[in-house]
């Protein structure tokens, strides 16, 4: 399994990068990760462990929060991106969906989706195309279409933030918390409709999400972040295997279930960090 993954094209490689905010506060340190070609990997932690800085400093988004990355390279089929503009990297075929969705609340469904398209230079029928495709992955979309954004569930301004992105016609969508606040039944659906645009059109991703268990059935390969550090790796399915996953991120220990919060915070330091 790790062979495969090793035999596929590296499209965003980001190399040794230390990220600091308002010039004191070192956020990152020395993170490192490759996202091959028609993959999945995800990106893993609790709260507060750097994952959504990975993607920001990624897609160049650090400026607005005072935040730079101050060390290491980001490279993109072989090219630097650490100096291109958000729109810049669209056109290269990278785009984030952000943490919370962030729909425009005043906008219908459809609407909102168009957004997606504004950095498109192919014309009319290829945004229409894209818009056909973006309903076959999520009919509900279409149902809702002429609906006020603001107005439609969680579960679907989640569709509407992703089908937004697909609008770009992306190679690469960096995916912050698709599960954040939807109950079990949805995520399991966003999750699957992730895997199928994987799958069938070739999309790859690089997701950032604390429900460790979903995203490593969904994913196949995995980084796992504590404290602004990538502490352990591998491929998807052998990480959920590992005895500290398991017990950490899992719930599960060898003596069976266990509570995250039983857990001695400075054994797993002592384990991962030393």
């Amino acid at each position: 399994m790790l062979d495969d993954v090793e035999k596929r094209e590296t499209l965003l490689e980001v190399n040794n990068i230390e990220v600091i905010y308002n010039h004191v506060i070192l956020v990152l340190k020395g993170v490192s990760l490759k996202v091959p070609k028609g993959g999945i990997t995800a990106l893993l932690g609790g709260n507060g462990a750097g994952k959504t800085t990975t993607l920001k400093a990624i897609s160049n988004l650090l400026r607005g929060e005072r935040g730079e990355v101050t060390k290491g390279s980001i490279i993109y089929r072989g090219q630097p991106i650490d100096d291109l503009n958000p729109a810049a990297l669209v056109r290269q075929g990278v785009i984030q969906v952000m943490e919370g969705r962030h729909c425009f609340e005043h906008l219908t469904v459809e609407e909102n989706l168009m957004t997606g398209a504004y950095t498109r230079t192919d014309g009319k029928a290829g945004i229409k195309k894209s818009l056909e495709l973006v309903y076959e992955y999520f009919p509900r979309l279409k149902e809702r279409r002429k609906s006020q954004a603001g107005y439609t569930s969680g579960g679907e301004q989640q569709m509407v933030a992703i089908g937004r992105a697909l609008m770009s016609n992306p190679e690469t969508v960096l995916l912050d918390e698709p599960s954040m606040g939807l109950a079990p039944q949805l995520v399991e659906e966003i999750f699957g409709i992730v895997k199928n645009l994987n799958q069938n059109e070739g999309v790859s991703f690089l997701l950032a999400e604390q429900n460790t268990n979903v995203a490593l059935r969904y994913s196949d390969y995995g980084y796992i972040l504590e404290s602004g550090r990538v502490v352990m790796d591998g491929v998807s399915a052998e990480l959920r295997e590992n005895p500290d996953v398991k017990e950490f991120y899992l719930g599960m220990s060898d003596d069976g279930r266990k509570s995250f919060r039983d857990v001695r915070s400075y054994r797993r330091r002592k384990r991962w960090l030393s």
